[in-house]
């Protein structure tokens, strides 16, 4: 990345567009894993229901069976379900990123668009100002670290753990001859705790990216993340909608989603609060989102200086500016915060 202050509008538009086609690369080459995946995963679980069914079988005759065709049996089983179960995650992943590399797609083309109008009504169509060149910067660089502390957390987390569940089957099966129950209570271990981290890695995906923005829009998003946020920290969080329920566009939708997660994360994180009320409102002309909190609060234009950068605020409030938005802060120390982000509707869809 540039220096900030040597850029130029050339110099962005150059590093927008070389970053456009670094990801329709990627998502090429992604997308035929994808495929390949999908075709193992469905001869997998085809392995695994075949198995399934010489197992009960097996079951329903154990006692006439050798033991060597029991421990076969077992052993065939006991590959299939790992074997599905790491293709399975793997697809999972393959499909996460191809999801993230499309949205990332849409909004650098969205952001390039909505910073033309920006320079437009504000600064003419063949002049940028300093700050503008700022804004922009600091969004790039926002997403390419947040890229890459997001690819560091999905290859970390899933390949520990499929390292552990391919340990635990090792010890499964030296035990399987000398003790099958100590064996299976094992497998019953690693099923568990297989089944955990799969829930763990859905959560993160939601968070990465939930496909529910996509599909059914922000409101449902809204709602199914503040309800996961109470449930996961234990913080009495409530949620206040009014207005008609209609879809933004997608970087709109975005901006608002992301917004509101890091408000919600600088309450639990930085405020320590106990108590928070988010405020949902739509009209004709803008969408708003207020979240308040009983925390610890804070100075706001120390917030907004920018030295403050754990909070985040003066990031956020470039981003939605961006787009014509704004971000209000009120708030004390000692006495909460609420913050509220504003934009207009734009075009919906």
């Amino acid at each position: 990345m540039m220096n900030a202050t040597a850029l130029t509008i050339e110099d962005i538009q150059q590093d927008v567009d070389s970053e456009l086609e670094n990801i329709q690369r990627e998502l090429k080459d992604i997308s035929q894993l994808v495929g390949q995946s999908r075709v193992e995963v469905d001869k997998l679980a085809q392995r695994n229901a075949q198995i399934a069914g010489q197992m009960r079988a097996l079951n329903a005759n154990l006692e006439n069976t050798p033991r060597a065709d029991i421990k076969a049996l077992y052993d065939n089983a006991q590959d299939a379900q790992q074997r599905l179960f790491s293709m399975r995650g793997q697809l999972e992943k393959l499909q996460s990123d191809q999801t993230n590399l499309e949205r990332i797609g849409r909004q650098l083309t969205q952001m390039r668009n909505a910073l033309e109008t920006w320079i437009t009504q504000r600064a003419g169509k063949n002049s940028m100002g300093v700050n503008g060149q700022l804004v922009l910067s600091r969004v790039i660089e926002a997403q390419e670290a947040e890229r890459l502390r997001l690819s560091r957390q999905l290859h970390d987390e899933p390949a520990q753990a499929l390292s552990n569940f391919v340990l635990q089957s090792e010890i499964a099966m030296r035990l399987f001859e000398k003790d099958p129950n100590l064996a299976r209570t094992e497998l019953a271990s690693m099923k568990t705790a297989a089944n955990s981290t799969l829930q763990k890695i859905r959560n993160f995906i939601f968070d990465l990216r939930p496909m529910m923005l996509d599909d059914l829009g922000l409101v449902p998003t809204i709602k199914r993340y503040v309800d996961a946020f109470k449930e996961k920290t234990g913080i009495p969080t409530t949620l206040e909608l009014s207005g008609p329920e209609r879809r933004l566009e997608s970087i709109r939708e975005v901006m608002l989603f992301r917004g509101l997660q890091e408000l919600l994360s600088n309450a639990r994180n930085h405020a320590q609060a106990t108590a928070i009320a988010v405020d949902f409102d739509i009209d004709d002309l803008r969408v708003r989102v207020q979240v308040e909190d009983n925390g610890l609060g804070f100075d706001p234009e120390v917030a907004l200086s920018g030295e403050s950068r754990a909070i985040g605020l003066a990031a956020l409030k470039e981003r939605l500016e961006v787009l014509s938005g704004s971000l209000a802060i009120d708030s004390q120390l000692g006495q909460g915060a609420r913050i509220t982000m504003e934009l207009p509707v734009g075009e919906t869809r």
